[in-house]
């Protein structure tokens, strides 16, 4: 036995006692390091829910819950078009906070269902301030992942007295090169089995620009021809969020009315270059919000959003807080990510 530690661990028989020893207490200390990791709060039922309408017939759902009294806090949703989830209530004390999630135009349970009329960057920024109002909130925490730390840093570029703190996760600033990276060339390297289910839709004559090819077909008169771009879409974004390939979080992204509101949004915002007027706009601006508190959670091995913009959004704004999470993807629900979110919400409540 001593023969074989000792061959294992390296060094003299002798050695192997402490061999032994810093084995388990390294062990034990990767075992209580894990054990430390935060998971989601318990599930939570809103208390009050309702509409706001809004231009163009659209009626926006939002919703609260937690403590009325509690340390007000917004949560942006993905996409755009994603719509919230029950989960998305959990990242917060609901002892401490307010929680107040809003579904974007067109997703969720806003109506109309995948509308793209008047739906651009601005009408959400508009429509986040009318929420405000209609709650009666002078300043929240604003908390986004992905599409959501879009939103949630140009609300705040455009609104910087009602912000009292972002929590960014998964950072996207929707440059061109972040979309030619993602949907043109790239991230194809890294997963071209599911790149392959991503450009089934499109004909080799028009895979030079697949952002204009998709827009094409998910505004399509044919019912058909527009649920197989946006299952094709919604697969790829849903395939590649996590480090390792989660089933459900697939399913999630391809059932038929989610696939159709995430593609159509997403790529009607792409395909306008989301409505910026510059191809940096956030960056740009970002002198606006550098007094605000910020933390960023970003996954090293994040496919949407690669962590180089996370590095350039701290690079221009050096006083925010930027967290990598070594051994995680893209999604919220990542564990090291899921735990980093958390203890930036509970960061904010100890005042």
């Amino acid at each position: 036995m001593a023969m074989v530690l000792s061959r294992h661990f390296g060094g003299s028989v002798k050695n192997w006692k402490i061999n032994i020893f810093i084995f388990f207490i390294v062990s034990i200390t990767c075992s209580l390091s894990a054990e430390k990791l935060r998971a989601l709060y318990p599930e939570i039922e809103p208390n009050e829910t309702g509409y706001i309408d809004v231009d163009s017939g659209h009626k926006i759902y939002w919703e609260q819950c937690g403590n009325p009294k509690g340390k007000p806090v917004l949560f942006l949703h993905g996409g755009p078009g994603i719509g919230t989830s029950p989960y998305n209530r959990c990242f917060f004390n609901p002892e401490k906070y307010r929680i107040i999630l809003m579904d974007q135009r067109g997703c969720g349970k806003s109506k109309p269902f995948s509308s793209l009329v008047n739906n651009t960057t601005w009408h959400l920024v508009s429509d986040i301030e009318t929420l405000r109002a209609h709650l009666n909130i002078e300043q929240w925490v604003v908390f986004g992942g992905s599409w959501g730390s879009t939103l949630a840093l140009t609300y705040a570029i455009e609104h910087p007295d009602h912000v009292q703190a972002l929590i960014l996760r998964g950072i996207f600033l929707c440059r061109p090169k972040e979309i030619q990276w993602y949907y043109q060339k790239g991230a194809n390297s890294l997963y071209p089995d599911l790149w392959e289910n991503y450009i089934k839709p499109i004909p080799e004559s028009e895979r030079n620009d697949f952002i204009h090819a998709f827009y094409n077909r998910l505004t399509s008169d044919d019912a058909k021809v527009r649920q197989e771009a946006a299952m094709a879409w919604s697969g790829w974004e849903g395939g590649t969020s996590r480090l390792y390939f989660d089933p459900k979080l697939y399913a999630s992204f391809t059932q038929d009315d989610a696939a159709d509101s995430i593609a159509r949004i997403e790529c009607h915002y792409f395909v306008n270059n989301t409505f910026f007027d510059t191809d940096n706009w956030i960056i740009e601006n970002i002198d606006r919000i550098r007094h605000i508190p910020g933390i960023i959670v970003q996954g090293r091995y994040d496919i949407p959003c690669p962590m180089i913009s996370a590095w350039e959004l701290h690079c221009a704004w050096p006083e925010a807080n930027l967290e990598i999470i070594s051994d995680a993807g893209h999604s919220a629900l990542e564990p090291g990510i899921m735990d980093a979110l958390i203890r930036a919400t509970d960061s904010f409540t100890k005042d």
